[in-house]
């Protein structure tokens, strides 16, 4: 490098010029232009002097020009530097306060401060400066739902149910939030719809969940469509559908195809399809008052129907006892009723021939086959009318009185000797045993808690005689009147 001043060839990394002493400058002149005026002023003025002096003074007049640029020289550089250190402290001031920007910036405008700072507005119920700050942080992070819960709350504070429950809505479909934050969100939008009884909308919000652990949380409020126990279709047999809900509540059905509404049946029981073609259609009601989708099943019944029952005797008017036998087809259990209801399996099942009851008596009799297909009805009306005999009521204390002859009970009351337990006594039938009339009497006791329970004996009075007897059976099954 070569001083800019004499020319002089410097070593790299020299400042100053070791022939004529000028220091090399490695920030720019401060004002250049000014310096370059004053020079070109100078050298003018220098000028002028040479011509009006005689050249005797010209030498002089040059030395003290020297000396006077070598003084405006050092001025400038004092004042460059000068400059330099301004520009240097100006520099650093600026960075200061860029820096100082930047944090304070960052600072006001991260998330956490915006959450502290709402937290702070909402301290002071200055909710709606709380949910600005809270727009702020979540624009900035959208993947903390904690974010949405604080703005929820401060909608809710507010009395804005519907910009709480959007916000609460946000949480459940975002796909991304945690388990639990989901869950929290459709316990405090159940609570809201719930509070203002907006149960449908809690039905529409349940019924669209995914998560089956969340909507068994809330299935009280839930009402899906009836469920059937028998896919719709053909059947050669008969089918006792049955009709179950989500929860508690209430099933109504029709089975002619109608809609079924409030107003239609109650579904109770097994519904039992014989033979035949039905359209089963239900919705369910739970206790809120939500009402499910209707759904309907059609179901075709194809079966064979059982002959009704043959009983042995015609109906008609008896003066003598008489027992009833019932023929059942291959395959079928028969029941009966007696006192004029319809006989189903759950009424009495006839296992032997029957006595024929005093007085009048009307008969029901029903075959039902293995699948549950029940028959026709048999009905038969006997009225069995005896001449000369004593009462029921009589042979019943005619025997009370015989037993406690024999010892048997301890007194009228039906008291057993050493035993803590009463005995008692009621009229069964009219049997005939060898051509003579008897009264059966069945034996009940009570053990001291006021419940009968019958025995297994049977005792026998002579309608006419009052004789007393233990009612028996021969080998064909015939009955026989045995001795006490």
């Amino acid at each position: 490098m070569k001083c800019p001043k004499c020319s002089n060839e410097m070593k790299e990394g020299q400042l100053i010029c070791e022939a004529c002493g000028h220091e090399i400058r490695i920030v720019p002149d401060f004002e250049p232009e000014i310096e370059n005026s004053i020079t070109e002023t100078l050298s003018t003025l220098a000028a002028l002097q040479d011509e009006d002096k005689p050249d005797a003074d010209n030498h002089k007049d040059t030395e003290n020009i020297e000396k006077e640029k070598d003084s405006e020289k050092k001025r400038a550089d004092k004042s460059r530097k000068m400059g330099t250190r301004i520009g240097i402290i100006v520099s650093a001031v600026l960075i200061l306060f860029l820096f100082v920007y930047m944090f304070y910036t960052y600072h006001v405008g991260s998330v956490s401060y915006q959450v502290d700072k709402a937290k702070e507005y909402a301290a002071q119920g200055e909710y709606e400066k709380a949910i600005n700050c809270l727009d702020i942080a979540y624009k900035k992070d959208d993947t903390q739902p904690q974010i949405l819960f604080l703005k929820a709350d401060y909608y809710y504070l507010l009395f804005d149910n519907e910009s709480a429950l959007l916000e609460l809505k946000k949480i459940i479909d975002n796909g991304s939030y945690p388990y639990e934050a989901v869950e929290e969100a459709y316990d405090k939008m159940v609570a809201i719809y719930s509070k203002e009884e907006r149960y449908e909308d809690i039905n529409e919000l349940l019924l669209n969940c995914k998560e089956d652990t969340i909507v068994n949380m809330f299935q009280s409020y839930l009402a899906k469509a009836p469920e059937f126990s028998y896919t719709e279709g053909n059947y050669e047999e008969v089918i006792p559908l049955k009709l179950s809900s989500n929860t508690s509540g209430t099933i109504y059905y029709t089975s002619d195809g109608s809609i079924p509404d409030e107003k239609s049946r109650i579904y109770t029981a097994p519904l039992f399809l014989e033979s035949g073609d039905y359209t089963i259609s239900a919705v369910f009601v739970n206790d809120y008052g939500i009402k499910s989708e209707v759904v309907s099943k059609s179901y075709h019944i194809d079966i064979e129907i059982p002959n009704e029952p043959e009983v042995n005797l015609n109906s008609g008017e008896y003066n003598e006892p008489m027992r009833i036998s019932v023929s059942a087809e291959n395959g079928c259990d028969i029941f009966y009723t007696t006192d004029g209801t319809e006989p189903t399996k759950d009424s009495v099942p006839y296992t032997g021939p029957i006595p024929m009851p005093l007085g009048t008596t009307h008969f029901k009799f029903v075959n039902i086959s293995e699948e549950g297909v029940a028959s026709e009805v048999t009905m038969r009306t006997y009225v069995l009318k005896l001449e000369g005999t004593i009462s029921t009521d009589e042979a019943v204390e005619v025997l009370i009185d015989c037993l406690v002859e024999t010892g048997y009970l301890e007194d009228k009351n039906g008291n057993i000797p050493q035993q803590n337990v009463t005995y008692s006594y009621q009229f069964s039938s009219v049997i005939s045993i060898d051509g003579e009339v008897y009264f059966t009497v069945n034996e009940y006791y009570d053990d001291g808690t006021g419940i009968l329970s019958r025995t297994d004996k049977v005792f026998i009075v002579q309608a006419y005689t009052k004789e007393v007897a233990k009612l028996g059976y021969g080998e064909n099954g015939e009955f026989k009147a045995l001795l006490l």
